[in-house]
């Protein structure tokens, strides 16, 4: 479901939600809170007795594992991800399974069983695109109002028949500097004398101030950096049946306790970088606080290669940081416009894929790149995760994603440091690289597609 004339914000590829998934959770829980506001403006709302909730496809299949019926109760109440805490998020969903009641809208009480009126429809899969919902309101006299809505990925939510322009934050805005492809990007940024990242926060202007732009992409790292810290603090096992254990405590605990050990082994490092994103990735898990980046699934790559940055590089600044995420987020416009960040689509290689492009351009360009150096890691980012397919054992977002994104954010600097190393000519485009991206998506079997029927999914669980 793209749409090359969708205006995207910063704003947009970094929200700030609720774990363990973007396309599964967030993206539900924003559709259910949208269908009772659209339920309200139609009149029905004094009449509604009921609701049912039917899931299809990915959401269906993996729905139970990503919390994706929590997201439908919370979404139903009223709730937001981005202004509902984790607590309040589990509070909803204990509340209803054990009184078989919801207040819909946060204001009318309804009889509602989660296990009664949450259908996972195995079997079907909608048109418009695999993530697909159906909610159906009831009166005493049966259905009187319906919707349908897919969630594209990144916590994006379109109803049936809409397109993704007309939904997106920047409708009808022009922009000062738009752009739907690299080569687009780069000849814009040339011909405008400015870095990628200037260009961004340009476009930015369309929607609110320099001030109010950057005071968000602060707090969207603020919120990167406490995840780290967070996921750090944090022992036990994390929720659902494979009783993962946490490991980001553990390691963090041991590299502090033997800092020699970087004067005789360089690649310690490594193991840092390694730390970070396990540590945003159990909190994603766990259903902590995190950002997209672009989805929730993939949330543990850009935090870590950050952290890296203003850690490990002597030349690490809060500019660098501006420029980094301003960067990302270019990239991940590119990728939203032409192909997908959404793993039921097409893919891991559109989540911790996109991720490692996004980083390994953000981290080039807060290295001092030129905007061809930048486009090269971009490249080379998504070049060497093309293919990557997206098959959660037991429908959870831990094994491999967990550590798929530690594999992500070392490949995101490699990606950027081959780019500095090169003069940024090289052979394969990174719009050529998103279209490829865009095939082999189309080209996978949904079984590798977030459906947990292929792959590690079925593999793990013969052994």
């Amino acid at each position: 479901m793209r749409d090359r004339d969708i205006n995207l914000s910063f704003v947009d590829l970094f929200t700030i939600g609720i774990g363990p998934s973007s396309s599964h959770t967030v993206g539900p829980m924003r559709a259910a809170a949208r269908f009772v506001h659209e339920l309200q403006n139609a009149g029905h709302f004094e009449e509604i007795t009921g609701v049912i909730a039917d899931l299809y496809g990915s959401l269906a299949l993996t729905g139970s594992g990503h919390g994706t019926d929590k997201a439908l109760l919370a979404g139903l109440s009223g709730k937001l991800p981005e202004s509902t805490s984790p607590d309040e998020f589990a509070a909803i969903a204990q509340e209803s399974e054990a009184s078989s009641k919801l207040m819909l809208g946060g204001t009318r009480e309804i009889a509602f069983s989660p296990t009664q009126h949450i259908r996972f429809n195995f079997e079907e899969v909608l048109d418009e695109h695999p993530n697909g919902m159906r909610f159906t309101a009831l009166s005493k006299s049966g259905p009187v109002f319906e919707m349908e809505f897919y969630s594209v990925g990144g916590g994006f939510v379109l109803a049936k028949g809409e397109s993704a322009a007309a939904q997106s934050s920047g409708h009808n805005l022009q922009l000062p500097h738009p752009f739907t492809c690299g080569d687009e990007l780069l000849a814009m940024a040339d011909g405008a004398g400015k870095t990628i990242a200037e260009i961004m926060l340009a476009n930015e202007g369309a929607w609110r101030s320099e001030e109010e732009t950057l005071a968000y992409l602060h707090e969207a790292h603020d919120c990167m950096s406490q995840c780290i810290e967070r996921g750090c603090a944090q022992d036990g096992i994390l929720p659902g049946r494979l009783k993962v254990p946490r490991r980001a405590k553990a390691h963090y605990e041991r590299l502090k306790s033997q800092p020699e050990r970087a004067l005789k082994d360089p690649l310690t490092t490594l193991d840092w970088i390694n730390l970070f994103a396990l540590a945003v990735s159990e909190e994603n898990a766990s259903g902590g606080r995190v950002v997209t980046a672009p989805t929730n699934g993939a949330a543990g790559v850009i935090p870590a290669v950050i952290a890296y940055y203003e850690r490990f590089c002597s030349s690490a600044s809060k500019k660098g940081v501006e420029d980094f995420l301003l960067t990302a987020a270019a990239i991940g416009v590119i990728y939203k416009k032409r192909a997908s960040i959404s793993g039921a689509e097409v893919g891991c290689q559109g989540e911790v894929g996109v991720a490692c492009s996004m980083a390994a351009a953000g981290l080039a360009a807060a290295l001092g790149g030129t905007n061809e150096q930048i486009e090269n890691a971009a490249e080379i980012g998504m070049e060497h995760n093309l293919g990557l397919t997206c098959d959660p054992v037991a429908g959870l977002v831990q094994v491999p994603c967990i550590e798929r994104n530690a594999m992500g954010a070392t490949k995101a600097i490699n990606a950027a440091r081959l780019a500095l190393l090169g003069t940024g000519k090289h052979m394969v485009s990174l719009d050529k690289v998103i279209e490829t991206m865009r095939q082999t998506g189309l080209d996978m079997a949904s079984k590798y597609k977030e459906t947990s029927q292929g792959g590690l999914a079925v593999n793990v669980v013969e052994c």
